[in-house]
């Protein structure tokens, strides 16, 4: 599913963020990436997305090699891919279906299939009632739970996520993880973390960042740094 292999990624001004990692993910795995800041976290998710290219080594993607500077299936490889960020990048001008089916609509999609993917995904997100609602009138959670659903709609089957609680209250980060915990089993979950609390309860797969190095690789485990 997705396979590091000896991963260097060094940055043109000199900086190392990543320093011969290795590891595999299998097909549905929830893997937890934690360490302090400037570990590495967020170049794996950019790596696996390639938004970044690695200096040396190589990354694989399904069946898609991504190390190569030649590649050309970028788009495609996206398909696959969905992503949660912190920060949500929500589009306020669009509503909550809007926002949610312009993936899907970029693609090509028919409407009757974007009306009952994203219908799908608002009932899984609990947001339903609000498909037609802008933006400005949802709480940050609302906005996290809309991110979520843009980024599983349209049967993408590897989501990642960067700090996705980051800016969320306790309760309504044990909301957005009983969400991911609905799709367990049926997508990889990538999920970048500084959060201990959900790390040392879940007990999942945890890959241990530090300084650019994969320092512990660990099964149901906990956060360590």
């Amino acid at each position: 599913m997705i396979t590091f292999e000896n991963v260097t990624k060094i940055f043109p001004l000199g900086n190392t963020a990543l320093n011969e990692i290795s590891f595999e993910i299998e097909e549905n795995e929830f893997v937890f990436l934690v360490g302090p800041s400037g570990a590495g976290k967020t170049s794996i998710l950019k790596l696996i997305m390639r938004n970044l290219i690695p200096s040396s080594g190589s990354v694989m993607v399904d069946t898609f090699d991504l190390s190569t500077k030649k590649f050309k299936e970028t788009e495609k490889l996206r398909r696959s891919i969905g992503v949660v960020f912190q920060d949500f990048k929500i589009l306020p001008e669009k509503n909550i279906f809007e926002n949610i089916a312009i993936g899907m609509e970029i693609i090509g999609a028919s409407k009757k299939l974007i009306e009952e993917k994203v219908q799908d995904v608002l009932h899984l997100v609990g947001l339903k009632e609000k498909a037609f609602v802008f933006p400005i009138q949802l709480s940050a959670g609302e906005l996290q739970r809309v991110a979520i659903a843009r980024a599983v709609c349209g049967d993408r089957h590897i989501i990642l996520a960067d700090e996705p609680t980051g800016n969320l209250d306790p309760k309504t980060t044990w909301d957005i993880i009983k969400i991911f915990k609905k799709l367990e089993g049926k997508k990889t979950f990538v999920i970048a973390t500084h959060n201990t609390d959900i790390v040392n309860s879940l007990k999942k797969r945890v890959l241990i960042l530090k300084d650019g190095r994969l320092i512990k690789d660990v099964r149901k485990g906990g956060y360590e740094i």
